[in-house]
């Protein structure tokens, strides 16, 4: 399965099984268009006619294109054949240990934001802390459940993780005194909204957390619509100088400010460059999920200006990495030399078998998405997994297991899609929520374009400073 399209002057062709990606001319771009539906004559007759009035092109030139899209294919590079479909029947059947667990420290927050799916940090359930004792646990269970995971990954989430700043603290200490005698290692993560980042939280994010996701949604009027106090006051003047003087300080660490765009500023990408002119060069922009009643719900009648927002962000981040500065968007980073691994592109963030969520009271659910929902509940930490057939249901959930995806091209980027957005769109895990599968593809594209233009201005630059 391959797909073709046209974006910012370049011919791309993606092969969707091997996953390699082409640049062509406009000739090898229409040749294998029509390279697997008509003989090798018809081609040649069709691709006369249509360049008839192109002195470049005659029909040697159009043979020779021909055999090297030949070439490409025998080579495994272009029409690849789909190996992974028996694979993914192997993949329901594995033994999964749980490598990353995201610790919902605080059910509740300092903040009231409108679209929060998880009810103002309440979950749709009663306002609660984690003590220390179920993080212990958590950590205990964690190590105890990851087999021959040597990585082990801890999110400290919400509501907002920051309100239970002691035992974030506790629980960090306590997981480090057990990695020598373990053999294993932790990397933490915090998820905050900044109202309570001050300069100790920050010492000990920098000596602690491998990466740090800061929640802002852009510019100033936008931010506040949405993200207000709970006494009603928008949070940006309090959060943005925090966010500055923390990014300031955390050197070549890892974070990156997460935003959420909504029906009302579909023109995101001025969030995002407002982001960036005010200091921030790691960036995320995520469409809202929500009831389609709301009125800052997306809507089919907003893809068109999406889909170019999403090209217009594109040119502006080539643009900026030419000038010198420029910065990362958290879905336009790929990896075209190694990626991810083939379990992984199939099965996606493994949600309910390598990933969980553990509740202030211990509770686990299958990702923080579905935490609330008492039909998702796959055990505790003390008594560990005891739904295995909740559990199941996750474990055969891939792009396999779809059948929107079976023709689709972006099935091995997206694997499926999110099972909780899913969830949300379909009542099913496995129902396809077309409106979120059009906008990654969209994504896919822009994101491939921009990774070309890249390289072919590094290898543009090489060869003149060969000549030179």
């Amino acid at each position: 399965m391959i797909h073709q399209y046209k974006l910012k002057g370049y011919n791309i062709v993606m092969d969707t099984y091997s996953g390699a990606v082409h640049v062509v001319d406009d000739l090898a771009f229409d040749i294998i268009a029509l390279y697997e539906q008509i003989p090798t004559e018809e081609i040649v007759a069709q691709m006369l006619e249509a360049y008839a009035n192109d002195p470049e092109i005659n029909e040697a030139e159009i043979r020779e294109t021909i055999a090297d899209v030949e070439e490409l294919k025998n080579s495994g590079e272009l029409f690849t054949e789909d190996a992974y479909k028996e694979l993914s029947i192997d993949l329901t059947k594995r033994q999964t240990y749980i490598k990353a667990l995201c610790l919902n420290v605080a059910h509740t927050c300092n903040l009231s934001c409108e679209y929060c799916f998880a009810s103002q940090g309440k979950y749709k359930g009663d306002r609660a802390i984690m003590k220390f004792e179920v993080g212990k646990r958590a950590i205990d269970f964690l190590i105890e459940s990851s087999g021959y995971h040597r990585n082990l990954d801890v999110d400290f989430f919400g509501g907002e993780p920051l309100m239970d700043w002691r035992v974030i603290k506790k629980v960090v200490a306590y997981a480090r005194s057990l990695e020598e005698e373990t053999n294993k290692k932790f990397r933490f993560t915090l998820t905050t909204n900044g109202m309570l980042l001050n300069d100790e939280v920050t010492e000990f994010c920098n000596k602690e957390m491998y990466n740090v996701v800061l929640s802002l949604d852009g510019r100033k009027e936008v931010h506040d619509h949405l993200r207000k106090t709970v006494a009603g006051i928008g949070s940006y003047d309090h959060i943005v100088p925090k966010f500055q003087d923390f990014v300031d300080k955390r050197g070549d660490k890892e974070y990156y400010m997460r935003g959420t765009y909504t029906h009302n500023n579909v023109d995101f990408t001025n969030d995002i460059f407002h982001m960036a002119d005010i200091g921030f060069d790691k960036l995320s922009m995520e469409p809202v999920i929500c009831d389609p009643s709301e009125p800052y719900a997306l809507t089919e009648e907003d893809l068109p200006e999406i889909y170019r927002q999403y090209e217009i962000l594109a040119d502006e981040m080539l643009k900026r990495d030419e000038e010198g500065n420029g910065f990362t968007f958290y879905h336009y980073m790929l990896d075209l030399s190694e990626g991810p691994c083939v379990q992984k592109r199939i099965s996606g963030c493994g949600s309910g078998t390598e990933y969980i969520a553990v509740t202030p009271w211990g509770e686990i659910f299958p990702c923080h998405q579905f935490v609330g929902d008492e039909e998702f509940s796959l055990g505790n930490i003390w008594d560990g997994i005891t739904q295995k057939d909740v559990q199941c249901q996750f474990k055969q959930s891939n792009c396999y297991s779809k059948p929107e995806c079976e023709n689709c091209w972006a099935k091995m980027y997206c694997s499926g899609g999110c099972p909780a957005n899913s969830l949300h769109a379909t009542g099913s895990i496995n129902g396809t929520y077309g409106f979120s599968c059009d906008i990654f593809k969209k994504r896919i594209e822009c994101s491939m374009m921009v990774k070309v233009a890249q390289s072919i201005r590094e290898m543009e630059a090489e060869e003149q400073a060969v000549t030179e």
